[in-house]
């Protein structure tokens, strides 16, 4: 990318990015620059060949340099323009790596009386226990954020061209104003630094410091480490960003003053309130990170093979939602078996947890949760994030409609690009009072109100989620509210609260309920999904010579369309060892190899077999004959439009696939059923499964790009599959 860099202050921060530039290739000579104090650190990083020459002269440094990198600490800067103006070269890209950017500004309009258009601040959050260009490292920001601080005299070409230069380093790049910049880094950086340092101080001067330092644990390392950070960069950085410290540093005090208070009164419950918030918001933050810091996860699958053997797949989803959100209004100790240790569900968890309700695990599937009652939930401090979880947003919609406080729900980039009006019209009627953006999406900002009126509501569309959503509402409502369904579609809500011992009336296609009831809690073991067990059902069915047992699977009548649509299609699936198990029916489920055929779906079993269609359209593919699709245009507003995504997807593998506007028409062939490809799973954890499972019948190999997000509702989905003999990478 450039033909000569020329790094200014070459220690820890500069000589990493010297390292990283080299070993990527981009760019064919790097110099340093420093003082002549300073020149055993220059032969130095020549002798480690950290970079090709130094200079202690500034202008023979600059020659022929395209990429001027300022490494020095933010209280040098106006020394190192004021070295660079007589140089300055209007062709060259100029940046820095300062931890404020306010002071750099400052600093550049100083001795330039504006920035100059091709300085452009920037900042990487990286750094290291040890400082000094021997302990540089070519992968110090690999997959560390980057921030970018342009103004508005930069020039777009050169943002573009370092922003790029930093991806090619690794770095995750972001751009942000400057306030906004050193708002966020003084309360992220600056001031747990401080803490360090202070920390350390206090204990370091005590009497029996000695003792202390010997038996402190790893916590104490792991938290002081940062004080190990140049004293003179911090000094410079504090006192550059000390407008934005010393209010956190107010703010702090006055939380330790409240904690202290806490102590002095024996007043054990609200510290406890107060410990349980931060450890569920470092959990937010952790969750919300790795999101942010993760790698692309492609899956790649080398085409046949057959699936052979005995597996029992994670709890149901929808009933690991709800055993956490009915555990938590009812009244006493509530144990759950079999919870769904993946995101989405753990999405639901910590919004109860951040609502004042006490919650055990999930350990190897277990969860303890401390019920609060109907009336006991608490105001969230702040907005509950659920991540790509549209159960959760849908369904907490109306059992917080009716809550006496306010809420905010959000969601990943996903989640908030889903309709939700579909539940907010509906809960509007009944009073509630719930704003979302322009187009009906999240966030929804819900106003609590204790003034809900029952309805009777006819849906438009059969949906779970909506129907859950008005129920739990009507639990609030005053009067008894009715759902009437289309067509029948999953009951665990229903079940679950009479499990609960709150009385759903159930009429055919009608479902009411009343405000009078209260929850008990109760014991609950979730069966398998067998949502997940679908891509096991579908994959044994269409490879030659499998053989797969699915034990413990739910097999409640609202959710086996996916087995009738399969034996309709000449499926040999065998429901063995019937059972009920906390009220519903549970089986373990035998599926052979068998040549599958072309069918008309029926309408009726639609509604009882949405989320498998997916991978119904991969058994479609190896049918003989053409398999029709009609009145599932649910399927377009789901996770992403799953009618189109899959079409495309087919058509991209060589199968014959046609997207009708509430369904799909597939020309299935018994021999070369699907070539190979790259196909995209647009964030849809159920269509990167489902192309995977196509893998068994391909005659190439299958790249599904992006699915990071299969953790979301099956996390172990990779492991089980190549454990049945999937050649899934």
């Amino acid at each position: 990318m450039f033909n000569k860099i020329c790094i200014i202050g070459i220690g820890l921060m500069g000589g990493s990015i010297a390292r990283a530039a080299r070993e990527r290739g981009l760019c064919s000579n790097i110099v340093a620059f420093g003082r002549q104090s300073g020149i055993k650190n220059l032969q130095l990083a020549k002798e480690l060949g950290v970079v090709d020459h130094y200079y202690v002269d500034i202008e023979a440094a600059l020659t022929d340099a395209d990429c001027v990198i300022i490494c020095t600490p933010v209280g040098a800067m106006e020394q190192v323009f004021k070295q660079l103006k007589p140089f300055w070269n209007d062709k060259t890209l100029y940046t820095d790596v300062g931890s404020t950017k306010a002071s750099v500004i400052a600093s550049a309009e100083a001795i330039f009386g504006k920035v100059p258009a091709n300085f452009i601040p920037a900042h990487p959050i990286a750094g290291a226990e040890k400082s000094g260009v021997s302990a540089s490292t070519a992968d110090l920001y690999f997959n560390k954020r980057l921030i970018l601080t342009p103004v508005e005299s930069n020039s777009e070409e050169l943002l573009n061209k370092l922003s790029i230069f930093w991806q090619k380093i690794g770095s995750v790049v972001s751009i942000m104003s400057v306030s906004h910049h050193d708002a966020v880094l003084a309360a992220t950086s600056h001031l747990p630094h401080i803490l360090a340092f202070s920390l350390v101080d206090l204990l370091g001067r005590k009497d029996e410091k000695e003792e202390i330092f010997k038996y402190a644990a790893g916590g104490f390392k792991d938290f002081t480490r940062i004080a190990s950070s140049d004293p003179t960069m911090w000094l410079d950085i504090c006192m550059a960003n000390k407008q934005e410290l010393i209010p956190l540093i107010q703010q702090l005090k006055v939380g330790l003053g409240e904690i202290e208070q806490m102590l002095v009164d024996d007043n054990s419950q609200p510290l406890f309130e107060t410990f349980t918030y931060a450890k569920q918001a470092r959990q937010r933050f952790l969750n919300q990170y790795d999101n942010a810091m993760s790698q692309i996860i492609n899956f790649n699958i080398q085409p046949g093979g057959s699936l052979r053997g005995e597996i029992r797949v994670p709890g149901d989803k929808s009933m690991s939602h709800r055993s956490i959100m009915l555990g938590s209004l009812a009244e006493g100790v509530t144990h759950v078996k079999g919870f769904l240790n993946a995101e989405d569900a753990l999405a639901t968890l910590a919004a109860f947890r951040a609502m004042g309700v006490e919650i055990e695990g999930p350990v190897k599937g277990n969860v303890t949760i401390h019920g609060v009652g109907k009336q006991g939930l608490k105001e969230p401090k702040e907005p509950l994030y659920l991540g790509n979880s549209g159960t959760s947003m849908r369904l907490l919609s109306g059992l917080l409609a009716g809550q006496k406080f306010n809420t905010v729900l959000t969601g990943d980039k996903s989640l908030s690009s889903r309709p939700m009006k579909r539940v907010t019209a509906p809960l509007a009627t009944m009073g509630a009072k719930i704003e979302t953006e322009a187009d009906g999406t999240a966030p929804l900002r819900i106003t609590g109100t204790d003034q809900l009126k029952a309805i009777d509501y006819v849906m438009p569309m059969a949906s779970a989620q909506v129907k859950s959503c008005i129920l739990l509402a009507g639990m609030y409502a005053e009067g008894k509210t009715t759902v009437v369904e289309p067509a029948p579609t999953r009951d665990h809500t229903e079940r679950m609260l009479n499990g609960f011992g709150y009385p759903v009336q159930r009429e055919g296609a009608k479902a009411s309920i009343a405000a009078d009831g209260k929850l008990t809690a109760t014991d609950i073991d979730v069966p398998s999904d067998i949502s997940s067990a679908a891509f096991f059902l579908v994959g044994a069915s269409i490879a030659p010579d499998s053989d797969v047992t699915l034990n413990h699977v739910g097999i409640n009548p609202t959710r086996t369309g996916i087995i009738d649509i399969l034996r309709l299609m000449g499926a040999n699936i065998e429901v063995m060892n019937e059972r009920s198990v906390g009220g519903e029916p549970v089986a373990d489920l035998r599926v052979r190899s068998s040549q599958l055929k072309g069918i008309d779906i029926p309408e009726a079993l639609v509604p009882l077999a949405i989320d498998e269609f997916p991978v119904l359209f991969v058994a479609a593919a190896c049918a003989e004959g053409k398999t029709t699709l009609t009145g599932a245009k649910e399927l377009r507003v789901k996770e992403c439009d799953r009618i189109q995504v899959m079409a495309d997807g087919l058509q991209t593998l060589g199968v014959d696939a046609t997207a009708t506007e509430d369904g799909m028409i597939i020309q299935g062939k018994v021999v070369d059923s699907i070539g190979g490809g790259e196909v995209d799973s647009h964030d849809d954890h159920r269509i990167a499964m489902s192309f995977s499972i196509a893998g068994l019948r391909a005659t190439a190999p299958i790249t599904v790009l992006d699915c990071e997000n299969v953790n979301t509702s099956f996390p172990e989905f990779r492991d089980l599959s190549t454990k049945l003999g999937l050649k899934l990478t």
